[in-house]
Order: C-alpha cells, then structure tokens, then sequence
C-alpha cells in the first residue's frame, strides 16, 4: 500500500531546482521525485556496500599492498 510522505523545510531554491529538473523529463513534481525516492532507496548504504566489498576481498583471499598499488598507479603517468 503507498503512503504518503510530507517533507517541510525545503528551501526555496531546492525547490525551484527540483521542479526544473522534473520538467525537463515532463514529468510533476510527485513523478520525479518518488522515481528519485525509489531509486534512492534501491542503492545500498555506504555501510553495506563496504561490508559486501569487505566480504568478497576476504573470500577471494589474495592480498595486495597499497605501495603496489600506488606503483601501478604511478606508473600511468610517467
């Protein structure tokens, strides 16, 4: 079931950017931003996208130093 949600306090200017940005897909206001609000919510948290990452490192078991790596990283520019 939806709900709805009411958001006080938005700037002026926030608003004004919001509802550019949602014409220019033309669509309303409420249009854009639950598309915005659902894609959003689709996305891990920081936290959980480190755990996850954290995760695979620890399964894959290989190890690389952080000097071998700024090596590579180094040698890209010269």
């Amino acid at each position: 079931m939806a709900v709805q949600i009411t958001i006080r306090g938005v700037p002026e200017d926030v608003r004004d950017t919001l509802a550019a940005r949602a014409a220019l897909k033309r669509q309303s206001m409420q249009e854009y931003l639950r598309g915005e609000l659902m894609r959003l919510a689709a996305r891990p948290t920081l936290d959980s996208w480190l755990d996850e990452v954290r995760r695979r490192k620890d399964a894959a078991g290989t190890s690389i130093a952080s000097s071998a790596i700024l090596d590579a990283r180094d040698a890209d520019r010269r």
